[in-house]
């Protein structure tokens, strides 16, 4: 089964994250999967717009954690979420995101790369990372400073609290919400609006937008590769993959 599918019309395609049973979490096909459907979309001259969303009820719970903790997530070399992150971070066409019910981890920060991302009212994104004794990825420390703030960004990412579609909007994470059986065509329709102007000038116009943010997220990238290697293990991460896999609230305290 493809675990992303794509349609085209009208100048969109359409990505579709294909793995609904497991609230499209992302496994290594996937991940290679995402990564293959951006560089074709790149190559493609009659593609003006990318839209992703999720199969099913949910855009994406992000990494697959069952795949990770039995120890299929070890590609070996370079992880193949950081081959598609580096091919996200420069992705010169309009990205845009059409989001509804749960969206976790990349299921979050992958909306900070889109250039327009709208939720349906079912949308609940979090950023669980320091709940799991971890850092923020994907360049994620830093993009979501420059759409909401540095104090909007510290308050999510220090709680880890549910961000539902109203607080999304509000806080500028989404540009709109719409009934959820209304989300992905109003995304398509302005997908379409956007597909209507040619494509090299949609391409230079996000690379201008994007150039004074490279440097950053480059750096971004680095900092949260240090953290990551620093807390991957550590007696944090080890207490919360625990209480994951015995259904129970970790307990943090007794580590100090």
């Amino acid at each position: 089964m493809a675990t992303i599918l794509s349609s085209y019309a009208d100048g969109v395609l359409q990505l579709t994250m294909n793995r609904p049973e497991k609230k499209n979490a992302f496994n290594l096909a996937q991940w290679n999967a995402l990564k293959e459907s951006l560089d074709e979309a790149l190559a493609d001259s009659r593609v003006a717009v990318v839209v992703l969303t999720g199969a099913g009820a949910d855009f994406s719970a992000g990494q697959d954690l069952t795949e990770m903790l039995s120890g299929g997530g070890d590609s070996g070399g370079e992880h193949p979420f950081q081959a598609a992150m580096k091919t996200l971070y420069t992705f010169d066409k309009p990205l845009l995101a059409a989001a509804r019910g749960v969206g976790v981890g990349f299921g979050a920060t992958c909306l900070f790369h889109c250039d327009l991302v709208y939720v349906g009212e079912s949308v609940r994104l979090k950023l669980p990372f320091v709940s799991l004794g971890l850092v923020p990825e994907a360049a994620s420390s830093y993009m979501l400073q420059t759409v909401i703030g540095y104090q909007r960004a510290a308050e999510l990412f220090f709680t880890a609290e549910w961000i539902d579609a109203n607080k999304a909007v509000s806080s500028g994470i989404a540009a709109a919400k719409w009934p959820d059986e209304e989300l992905l065509e109003a995304t398509l329709e302005k997908a379409r609006e956007i597909a209507q102007w040619p494509v090299g000038a949609l391409q230079a116009t996000k690379r201008t937008l994007r150039a004074p943010h490279l440097e950053a997220i480059w750096a971004a990238e680095k900092a949260e590769q240090e953290g990551m290697v620093q807390q991957v293990g550590s007696a944090e991460n080890i207490e919360a993959i625990t209480a994951f896999v015995e259904k129970r609230k970790p307990d943090f305290r007794k580590l100090s």
